[in-house]
Protein backbone atom coordinates (compact mmCIF):
# COMPACT_ATOMS: atom_id res chain seq x y z
CA UNK A 1 0.00 0.00 0.00
CA UNK A 2 0.82 3.28 -0.57
CA UNK A 3 0.67 6.34 2.21
CA UNK A 4 0.58 10.44 1.04
CA UNK A 5 -0.50 12.95 3.17
CA UNK A 6 -1.11 16.35 1.49
CA UNK A 7 -1.34 19.54 3.52
CA UNK A 8 -1.94 18.03 7.30
CA UNK A 9 -2.59 20.76 10.00
CA UNK A 10 -2.61 20.04 13.53
CA UNK A 11 -2.88 22.40 16.68
CA UNK A 12 -3.19 21.54 20.21
CA UNK A 13 -4.39 24.82 21.56
CA UNK A 14 -1.66 27.45 20.62
CA UNK A 15 1.13 24.73 19.81
CA UNK A 16 1.14 23.96 16.41
CA UNK A 17 2.39 19.86 16.28
CA UNK A 18 1.88 19.71 12.55
CA UNK A 19 2.26 22.76 9.78
CA UNK A 20 1.17 21.99 6.32
CA UNK A 21 2.93 18.46 6.11
CA UNK A 22 2.72 16.86 2.73
CA UNK A 23 4.73 13.82 2.41
CA UNK A 24 5.10 10.46 0.16
CA UNK A 25 5.25 6.72 1.19
CA UNK A 26 6.80 4.14 -1.01
CA UNK A 27 5.09 0.45 -1.14
CA UNK A 28 7.34 -1.46 0.41
CA UNK A 29 9.72 0.62 1.93
CA UNK A 30 10.70 0.96 5.92
CA UNK A 31 10.50 4.62 6.28
CA UNK A 32 11.76 6.61 9.57
CA UNK A 33 10.15 9.77 11.00
CA UNK A 34 13.11 11.45 12.84
CA UNK A 35 13.42 14.56 14.98
CA UNK A 36 13.37 15.90 18.88
CA UNK A 37 10.59 15.36 21.09
CA UNK A 38 7.61 17.81 20.12
CA UNK A 39 8.41 17.73 16.51
CA UNK A 40 5.25 16.05 15.51
CA UNK A 41 6.49 12.34 14.23
CA UNK A 42 4.10 10.70 16.44
CA UNK A 43 1.25 13.00 15.77
CA UNK A 44 1.95 12.95 11.79
CA UNK A 45 1.89 8.80 12.74
CA UNK A 46 -1.22 8.70 14.86
CA UNK A 47 -3.27 11.14 11.58
CA UNK A 48 -2.14 8.14 9.15
CA UNK A 49 -3.24 5.75 11.07
CA UNK A 50 -6.61 7.44 12.50
CA UNK A 51 -5.94 7.74 16.07
CA UNK A 52 -5.77 11.09 15.77
CA UNK A 53 -7.53 13.56 13.30
CA UNK A 54 -6.22 16.51 11.12
CA UNK A 55 -7.28 19.66 11.68
CA UNK A 56 -7.24 19.87 8.13
CA UNK A 57 -5.24 17.79 4.49
CA UNK A 58 -5.80 14.23 3.81
CA UNK A 59 -4.12 10.80 4.43
CA UNK A 60 -4.43 9.00 1.05
CA UNK A 61 -3.79 5.16 1.22
CA UNK A 62 -3.30 3.76 -2.27
CA UNK A 63 -4.45 6.95 -3.64
CA UNK A 64 -8.18 7.26 -1.76
CA UNK A 65 -8.91 9.61 1.12
CA UNK A 66 -8.89 7.87 4.28
CA UNK A 67 -9.20 10.92 6.31
CA UNK A 68 -12.77 9.93 7.09
CA UNK A 69 -12.37 6.04 7.44
CA UNK A 70 -12.29 4.80 11.24
CA UNK A 71 -8.94 3.11 12.26
CA UNK A 72 -10.22 -0.52 11.93
CA UNK A 73 -10.80 0.40 8.67
CA UNK A 74 -7.09 1.43 7.40
CA UNK A 75 -5.84 -2.10 7.86
CA UNK A 76 -3.20 -0.27 9.59
CA UNK A 77 -1.08 -2.73 12.46
CA UNK A 78 0.23 -0.55 15.16
CA UNK A 79 3.26 -1.21 17.62
CA UNK A 80 3.60 0.77 20.40
CA UNK A 81 6.34 1.86 23.03
CA UNK A 82 5.32 0.42 25.66
CA UNK A 83 4.48 -2.83 24.18
CA UNK A 84 0.27 -3.18 25.37
CA UNK A 85 0.63 -6.33 25.82
CA UNK A 86 -2.46 -7.76 27.83
CA UNK A 87 -0.86 -9.60 30.84
CA UNK A 88 -3.75 -11.63 31.58
CA UNK A 89 -3.19 -13.82 28.25
CA UNK A 90 -0.56 -16.14 27.06
CA UNK A 91 1.48 -15.07 24.26
CA UNK A 92 -0.59 -17.25 21.98
CA UNK A 93 -3.69 -15.74 22.92
CA UNK A 94 -2.53 -11.84 22.36
CA UNK A 95 -1.25 -12.65 19.42
CA UNK A 96 -4.32 -14.30 18.69
CA UNK A 97 -6.52 -11.64 19.81
CA UNK A 98 -6.59 -9.45 16.83
CA UNK A 99 -8.53 -12.53 14.79
CA UNK A 100 -10.26 -13.45 17.33
CA UNK A 101 -12.00 -9.73 17.59
CA UNK A 102 -12.77 -9.58 13.84
CA UNK A 103 -16.55 -9.60 12.82
CA UNK A 104 -17.73 -12.94 12.41
CA UNK A 105 -18.27 -13.22 8.40
CA UNK A 106 -14.03 -12.71 8.53
CA UNK A 107 -12.88 -14.29 11.37
CA UNK A 108 -11.62 -17.34 10.67
CA UNK A 109 -11.61 -20.71 12.28
CA UNK A 110 -10.16 -21.65 15.14
CA UNK A 111 -7.49 -23.90 13.02
CA UNK A 112 -6.85 -21.01 10.61
CA UNK A 113 -6.22 -19.28 13.99
CA UNK A 114 -3.77 -21.90 15.50
CA UNK A 115 -1.89 -22.06 12.20
CA UNK A 116 -1.41 -18.14 11.63
CA UNK A 117 -0.43 -17.78 15.34
CA UNK A 118 2.13 -20.50 14.86
CA UNK A 119 3.30 -19.10 11.57
CA UNK A 120 3.95 -15.61 13.63
CA UNK A 121 5.59 -16.57 16.73
CA UNK A 122 7.96 -18.62 14.02
CA UNK A 123 8.33 -15.60 12.50
CA UNK A 124 9.49 -13.41 15.48
CA UNK A 125 11.41 -16.56 16.65
CA UNK A 126 9.56 -16.66 19.73
CA UNK A 127 7.02 -19.88 19.25
CA UNK A 128 8.61 -21.77 22.14
CA UNK A 129 7.04 -18.92 24.60
CA UNK A 130 3.85 -19.47 23.14
CA UNK A 131 2.16 -20.68 26.53
CA UNK A 132 4.19 -18.04 28.35
CA UNK A 133 2.62 -14.50 29.86
CA UNK A 134 3.93 -11.30 29.25
CA UNK A 135 5.53 -10.70 32.50
CA UNK A 136 7.67 -13.49 32.42
CA UNK A 137 9.41 -12.16 29.38
CA UNK A 138 11.81 -9.86 28.45
CA UNK A 139 11.62 -6.17 27.64
CA UNK A 140 12.99 -7.25 23.82
CA UNK A 141 10.78 -10.60 23.93
CA UNK A 142 7.57 -8.49 24.68
CA UNK A 143 8.59 -6.37 21.58
CA UNK A 144 8.51 -8.88 19.05
CA UNK A 145 5.33 -10.30 20.52
CA UNK A 146 3.56 -6.85 19.73
CA UNK A 147 4.97 -7.05 16.29
CA UNK A 148 3.69 -10.46 16.04
CA UNK A 149 0.50 -9.56 17.29
CA UNK A 150 0.26 -6.07 14.81
CA UNK A 151 1.11 -8.71 11.98
CA UNK A 152 -2.11 -11.02 12.64
CA UNK A 153 -4.56 -9.45 11.15
CA UNK A 154 -1.79 -8.88 8.16
CA UNK A 155 -1.97 -4.68 7.79
CA UNK A 156 -1.06 -3.46 4.36
CA UNK A 157 0.77 -0.59 6.58
CA UNK A 158 2.89 -1.09 9.81
CA UNK A 159 3.09 1.78 11.87
CA UNK A 160 6.24 1.74 14.64
CA UNK A 161 6.02 4.52 17.62
CA UNK A 162 9.55 4.35 19.12
CA UNK A 163 9.23 0.84 19.01
CA UNK A 164 13.00 -0.31 20.87
CA UNK A 165 12.57 3.22 23.20
CA UNK A 166 12.61 1.46 26.53
CA UNK A 167 14.94 -1.32 25.77
CA UNK A 168 18.46 -0.62 26.82
CA UNK A 169 21.35 -0.11 24.23
CA UNK A 170 22.86 -3.53 23.52
CA UNK A 171 18.92 -5.50 23.05
CA UNK A 172 17.42 -2.54 21.09
CA UNK A 173 20.71 -3.21 18.42
CA UNK A 174 19.58 -6.62 17.81
CA UNK A 175 16.58 -5.42 17.64
CA UNK A 176 16.85 -3.09 14.97
CA UNK A 177 18.89 -5.67 12.65
CA UNK A 178 16.02 -8.26 13.23
CA UNK A 179 13.21 -5.65 12.23
CA UNK A 180 15.34 -4.95 9.13
CA UNK A 181 15.92 -8.77 8.26
CA UNK A 182 11.91 -9.11 8.93
CA UNK A 183 11.09 -6.30 6.42
CA UNK A 184 12.88 -7.27 3.68
CA UNK A 185 11.07 -10.93 4.15
CA UNK A 186 7.79 -9.23 4.53
CA UNK A 187 7.48 -5.85 2.16
CA UNK A 188 5.37 -3.98 4.11
CA UNK A 189 4.94 -0.41 3.79
CA UNK A 190 5.99 0.66 7.39
CA UNK A 191 6.88 3.57 8.67
CA UNK A 192 8.60 4.37 12.33
CA UNK A 193 9.20 6.66 14.87
CA UNK A 194 12.69 7.38 16.49
CA UNK A 195 14.92 10.39 17.71
CA UNK A 196 17.27 8.07 17.58
CA UNK A 197 19.62 9.21 14.66
CA UNK A 198 21.43 5.68 14.30
CA UNK A 199 18.79 3.39 14.68
CA UNK A 200 17.27 5.68 11.72
CA UNK A 201 19.95 5.72 9.47
CA UNK A 202 20.77 1.81 10.31
CA UNK A 203 17.45 0.48 9.44
CA UNK A 204 15.44 2.65 7.29
CA UNK A 205 15.25 2.98 3.41
CA UNK A 206 14.46 6.51 3.71
CA UNK A 207 14.39 9.10 6.40
CA UNK A 208 12.46 12.10 7.18
CA UNK A 209 13.98 14.93 9.30
CA UNK A 210 11.35 16.60 11.61
CA UNK A 211 11.63 19.80 13.32
CA UNK A 212 8.73 22.19 14.94
CA UNK A 213 6.09 20.58 12.70
CA UNK A 214 7.27 20.98 9.48
CA UNK A 215 9.92 18.02 7.32
CA UNK A 216 13.48 19.85 7.17
CA UNK A 217 14.45 17.02 4.76
CA UNK A 218 13.59 13.66 3.28
CA UNK A 219 16.16 11.00 1.68
CA UNK A 220 18.23 8.06 2.16
CA UNK A 221 20.38 7.57 4.85
CA UNK A 222 23.19 8.40 3.09
CA UNK A 223 21.85 11.34 1.44
CA UNK A 224 20.80 13.01 4.91
CA UNK A 225 24.16 12.40 6.60
CA UNK A 226 26.33 13.42 3.98
CA UNK A 227 24.53 16.34 2.28
CA UNK A 228 21.91 17.81 4.76
CA UNK A 229 19.49 20.28 3.48
CA UNK A 230 19.83 22.83 6.88
CA UNK A 231 22.27 24.12 9.79
CA UNK A 232 19.30 21.93 11.67
CA UNK A 233 20.06 18.62 9.99
CA UNK A 234 23.33 19.15 10.09
CA UNK A 235 23.40 19.58 13.93
CA UNK A 236 20.86 16.73 14.78
CA UNK A 237 22.54 14.38 12.76
CA UNK A 238 25.88 13.39 14.44
CA UNK A 239 28.45 15.55 16.35
CA UNK A 240 29.77 18.68 14.47
CA UNK A 241 31.86 21.68 15.31
CA UNK A 242 30.27 24.67 14.44
CA UNK A 243 31.71 28.08 13.50
CA UNK A 244 29.90 31.35 13.22
CA UNK A 245 31.41 33.94 11.38
CA UNK A 246 31.02 36.52 8.04
CA UNK A 247 31.67 35.32 4.17
CA UNK A 248 33.17 37.96 2.12
CA UNK A 249 34.52 37.31 -1.34
CA UNK A 250 35.12 33.71 -0.71
CA UNK A 251 36.25 33.48 2.82
CA UNK A 252 34.83 33.08 5.99
CA UNK A 253 36.27 35.08 8.86
CA UNK A 254 35.39 32.98 12.15
CA UNK A 255 37.24 34.41 15.45
CA UNK A 256 40.52 35.08 13.93
CA UNK A 257 40.43 31.87 11.40
CA UNK A 258 39.64 31.66 7.73
CA UNK A 259 37.73 29.09 5.52
CA UNK A 260 38.03 29.11 2.15
CA UNK A 261 34.19 28.88 0.76
CA UNK A 262 33.85 29.94 -2.87
CA UNK A 263 30.55 30.28 -4.02
CA UNK A 264 28.96 31.80 -1.31
CA UNK A 265 27.67 35.01 -1.44
CA UNK A 266 28.26 37.79 1.66
CA UNK A 267 26.71 37.66 4.91
CA UNK A 268 26.40 36.13 8.09
CA UNK A 269 27.79 32.49 7.40
CA UNK A 270 28.16 29.64 9.31
CA UNK A 271 30.39 26.72 9.14
CA UNK A 272 30.11 22.85 10.09
CA UNK A 273 32.90 20.60 10.59
CA UNK A 274 32.52 17.00 11.09
CA UNK A 275 34.85 15.98 14.31
CA UNK A 276 36.38 13.26 11.59
CA UNK A 277 36.67 15.51 9.00
CA UNK A 278 39.18 17.34 10.76
CA UNK A 279 43.27 16.54 10.28
CA UNK A 280 45.21 16.87 13.42
CA UNK A 281 49.00 16.91 13.50
CA UNK A 282 51.61 18.17 16.15
CA UNK A 283 52.19 22.02 16.00
CA UNK A 284 55.06 23.50 14.47
CA UNK A 285 56.02 27.06 13.95
CA UNK A 286 54.24 28.80 11.12
CA UNK A 287 51.52 25.67 10.56
CA UNK A 288 48.23 26.42 8.90
CA UNK A 289 45.30 25.47 10.97
CA UNK A 290 43.71 26.00 14.35
CA UNK A 291 46.56 25.64 16.86
CA UNK A 292 44.61 23.70 19.99
CA UNK A 293 45.74 22.20 23.33
CA UNK A 294 44.87 18.22 23.93
CA UNK A 295 42.41 18.45 26.64
CA UNK A 296 41.20 14.83 26.94
CA UNK A 297 41.53 12.00 24.61
CA UNK A 298 39.22 8.80 24.83
CA UNK A 299 40.78 6.03 22.82
CA UNK A 300 38.62 3.20 23.07
CA UNK A 301 37.57 0.41 20.05
CA UNK A 302 38.91 1.53 16.86
CA UNK A 303 38.73 5.45 16.82
CA UNK A 304 39.62 7.82 19.17
CA UNK A 305 37.57 10.90 20.56
CA UNK A 306 39.88 14.02 21.06
CA UNK A 307 38.72 17.48 23.11
CA UNK A 308 40.95 20.28 21.61
CA UNK A 309 40.58 23.20 23.20
CA UNK A 310 41.48 26.38 20.91
CA UNK A 311 44.88 28.69 21.99
CA UNK A 312 43.00 31.67 21.16
CA UNK A 313 39.39 31.76 22.19
CA UNK A 314 39.21 28.74 24.55
CA UNK A 315 36.00 27.00 21.68
CA UNK A 316 36.25 23.62 22.42
CA UNK A 317 36.42 21.17 19.54
CA UNK A 318 35.72 17.64 18.85
CA UNK A 319 38.26 15.78 16.48
CA UNK A 320 38.04 11.72 15.89
CA UNK A 321 40.82 10.14 14.63
CA UNK A 322 41.47 6.60 14.11
CA UNK A 323 43.08 4.43 16.87
CA UNK A 324 46.50 3.55 14.97
CA UNK A 325 46.62 7.31 13.98
CA UNK A 326 46.61 8.18 18.02
CA UNK A 327 48.79 5.42 18.80
CA UNK A 328 51.31 6.54 16.05
CA UNK A 329 51.19 10.20 17.59
CA UNK A 330 51.73 9.04 20.72
CA UNK A 331 49.83 12.14 22.40
CA UNK A 332 49.61 13.86 25.75
CA UNK A 333 46.78 16.29 27.41
CA UNK A 334 47.98 19.27 27.47
CA UNK A 335 50.32 18.89 23.91
CA UNK A 336 50.15 21.90 21.44
CA UNK A 337 48.63 20.84 18.24
CA UNK A 338 46.95 22.05 14.98
CA UNK A 339 43.80 20.93 13.28
CA UNK A 340 42.66 21.83 9.57
CA UNK A 341 38.92 20.61 8.06
CA UNK A 342 39.22 18.17 4.90
CA UNK A 343 35.84 18.90 4.27
CA UNK A 344 33.25 21.50 5.32
CA UNK A 345 29.77 22.62 4.60
CA UNK A 346 28.64 26.17 4.73
CA UNK A 347 25.20 28.06 5.30
CA UNK A 348 24.94 32.12 4.21
CA UNK A 349 22.33 34.50 5.23
CA UNK A 350 22.78 36.51 2.47
CA UNK A 351 20.30 38.90 4.14
CA UNK A 352 21.57 39.42 7.21
CA UNK A 353 24.37 41.45 8.15
CA UNK A 354 27.51 40.88 11.12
Amino acid sequence: MTIAVKNINKRFGDFVALDNVSLDFPQGELTALLGPSGCGKTTLLRCIAGLEHPDSGQVLLDGADASDRHVRERQVGFVFQHYALFKHMTVFENVAFGLRVKPRKERPSEDQIRRKVKELLELVQLDWLADRYPPQLSGGQRQRIALARALAVEPRVLLLDEPFGALDAKVRKELRRWLRRLHDELHVTSIFVTHDQEEALEVADRVVLMNKGHVEQLGSPDEVYNHPASPFVYGFLGNVNVFHGRVHEGVLASDGVEFDVEGHGSGKGTAYIRPHDLEVERYAEGAEGIVVKLRRAHAIGPLAQLDLERTDNAQIIEATISNERYVALNLKDGETLVVRPKRLRVFVDEGAHA
